[in-house]
Order: structure tokens, then sequence, then C-alpha cells
């Protein structure tokens, strides 16, 4: 009985370990210099904790506000970037929205 408590913890550790893993979000160094500039592009992505505890939509949200940036004008990067935050509450969950905005360019 003990090992089969021992194992079933380390299973359920295991799952709310892996749960709150998320893609890091990798902003491009510029390096080339042969770019045409877009003009300023935004995204923008939401996440909620469900009872303070299950994540939906909530790892990748940077990741994803910052695709969402480059795509609104069709570009490959943004230059000087930034990222702003907000939160909202409901009864049952704690909600994250992420904003992203920057100068779009695309590679020649």
């Amino acid at each position: 009985m003990k090992r089969s408590t021992t194992i079933l913890s380390l299973g359920l550790l295991g799952l709310l370990t892996g749960g709150c893993a998320s893609q890091p979000l990798k902003i491009p160094t510029v390096t080339k210099t042969n770019y045409e500039t877009l003009g300023e592009g935004k995204g923008g992505a939401t996440g909620i904790m469900l009872f303070n505890l299950i994540p939906i939509g909530q790892n990748e949200r940077f990741v994803r506000a910052y695709e969402a940036a480059v795509k609104c004008k069709n570009g490959d990067a943004l230059i000087d970037p930034e990222i702003s935050e907000h939160w909202f509450w409901g009864y049952i969950l704690n909600g994250y929205s992420t904003e992203v905005k920057g100068t779009v360019i695309k590679y020649k």
C-alpha cells in the first residue's frame, strides 16, 4: 500500500510540475542591416488561471503576443519591443493579458 501511494504521489507531482512548463520567449537580436521597416505592430494574448491552479492559455502567452505583433504587418521580427501586462480577477479565475508592441521589420 505504501509503495502505491508513493508512486501515485510522484506521478501527481510530475503532472503538476509538467503542467507549469512553458516555452521561453526569445526576442531575436536584429543583426542584419538589410531590412524594411513596416511600421508599428501590436499583438496581445490572454491566459487565465482557473481556481488559481489550472493554467489555460497561460504558458505561451508572451510568445503568442509577440507572434501576433509580428504577423499583424506580415513581418519577420520586431525592433524596440515593449511588453506590457495587466491582470483581472473573477470569482473562480485570475486573468493575465499581455500586449507586445514594437516596430515590425521584414528582411530583404
